[in-house]
């Protein structure tokens, strides 16, 4: 199954009927988030490269069209106008790692209408999943207050095609390392890694687990110490680091009960035995509630590896999104649903520090002392530089991370800044609302007409 062929069917029913009646004027399409999820502040744009090479590579094959057929029961004659189809559009883009608001576009599709119809579903999935996971990762990072934080989540997350991008999310929000192998290597960031209870359990005690794998293992070891009785394994764990000479680099990892108190007993532990260079590693279940209340606490803990809660964004684990269309053929459109209205025209964000981020039309000049956010990433179908660096999504996101408002920063009850519409964007809003009103209603519009006829005439309407 391709990638193509990954997608709703309803994108290919619409992209059919816009071949048949020859709709292939250039359409714009806004992706954007119409609400923040609760308890977030600000979410942090992510999954933009992915979305890039995804774009890159499009074209409908003979194969598709064959699956698209048999999804449809139609013959495969009838879906033979796809084929070839490739995806020769411009996208504008906000760069991954920028904190990104309610309303936001953090990406625009401008291209012949069934191309950008049916790249829809993709874009989607992946902007979506990879900037709920990176917003998550982000409030750990902020919750942790400068202590490394470890990406644990492979295990857990939503299958392998979830797992694969968490460690670069992390990485892109100043994650120290991830368990995963091969993203460690991919991405040239540290790979991290303890044992597993299995392990201790396998011996026929602690001492004879932690010597073992410090045999096995030479450089620094980090000793997993409550599988049985917490305190008498860092006391185990504080014997065979001394006796080994082991101390500088080297930790233990706590993994249940109650990581503070049970942190502060270890701490006393290791540093009764001399071992203040050890550190004390917890996990858990954490994400960065709990990060939040143990560094509130003033736990003695100096690195937390979160995992399963982070990998699948428990609390908010997907945006109320949408990639909407809002210009055809040159035409502003837009959609008067209620709750659900959405603003016409190809847009720009414009950013400026103290202030709220203003959304405009692309067209315009940007405030005063603020930059545009969305960049031009893709022209024709091709990238217009090469893919971005996670280290350069990371310097983003620093930046804007320390320019936010401390209330959206805050881990509980965040308070999100909103942003606000240019005059220009309002005027074209009423103007594009009142032309679909009246559309709908003619009865209204010919009302109306003759309304201001009669006032520029002095007689009453309907008066002859």
């Amino acid at each position: 199954m391709s990638d193509v062929t990954t997608t709703d069917l309803y994108e290919v029913t619409m992209a059919m009927s816009y071949l048949q009646e020859d709709m292939q004027a250039p359409a714009t399409f806004s992706l954007f988030v119409r609400d923040l999820p609760p308890g977030r502040g600000f979410l942090v744009a992510a999954g933009l490269e992915p979305a890039l090479d995804f774009l890159a590579d499009y074209r409908v094959e003979r194969e598709d069209v064959e699956e698209f057929a048999a999804a449809l029961h139609r013959p495969v004659g009838d879906l033979e106008p796809l084929l070839g189809l490739a995806f020769r559009g411009e996208v504008r883009a906000v760069p991954e790692g920028r904190a990104v608001f309610s309303g936001e576009p953090l990406l625009e599709v401008t291209a012949p209408l069934p191309q950008a119809q049916l790249v829809e579903t993709y874009l989607l999935n992946q902007v979506c999943h990879q900037t709920v996971v990176a917003s998550k990762a982000a409030r750990c990072v902020l919750a942790a207050a400068g202590r490394p934080v470890v990406d644990f989540s492979l295990r857990r997350t939503h299958g392998r095609g979830a797992g694969r991008p968490a460690p670069r999310l992390g990485a892109l929000v100043g994650f120290a390392g991830t368990s995963n192998v091969a993203a460690a290597t991919a991405l040239g960031i540290p790979a991290s890694g303890t044992m597993a209870h299995s392990y201790i359990e396998a011996f026929p005690g602690e001492e004879e687990a932690f010597r073992a794998f410090a045999r096995s293992h030479p450089g620094p070891v980090t000793f997993l110490v409550d599988t049985y009785d917490t305190d008498e394994g860092v006391r185990i764990a504080g014997r065979v680091l001394s006796d080994l000479g082991r101390g500088p680099g080297c930790a233990i990892r706590l993994d249940s009960g109650d990581l503070d108190a049970l942190s502060r007993r270890a701490r006393a532990i290791l540093d009764g035995a001399g071992l203040t260079d050890v550190r004390i590693v917890a996990s858990g279940g954490l994400d960065e509630y709990g990060v939040a209340r143990l560094v509130r606490a003033g736990a003695p803990i100096d690195v937390y590896a979160v995992g399963t809660r982070v990998g699948v964004a428990a609390d908010a684990p997907y945006l109320d999104a949408a990639y909407k269309l809002v210009e055809y053929d040159g035409r502003p459109v837009m959609k008067l649903s209620s709750a659900k209205v959405t603003a016409p025209g190809r847009k720009q964000v414009f950013r400026r520090a103290g202030m709220p981020d203003v959304i405009a039309l692309w067209w315009e000049d940007p405030p005063d002392s603020s930059r545009p956010l969305l960049r031009t990433v893709m022209r024709d179908g091709r990238r217009t530089g090469p893919p971005d660096r996670w280290q350069d999504a990371r310097d983003r996101f620093r930046e804007d991370i320390t320019g936010l408002p401390g209330p959206a920063r805050r881990i509980c009850d965040p308070e999100p800044v909103r942003p606000v519409q240019s005059r220009a964007l309002e005027e074209l809003t009423a103007t594009v609302r009142a032309d679909i009103e009246a559309r709908l209603r003619p009865d209204r519009l010919a009302a109306a007409s003759a309304a201001a006829a009669s006032r520029r005439s002095g007689q009453p309407a309907g008066a002859s």
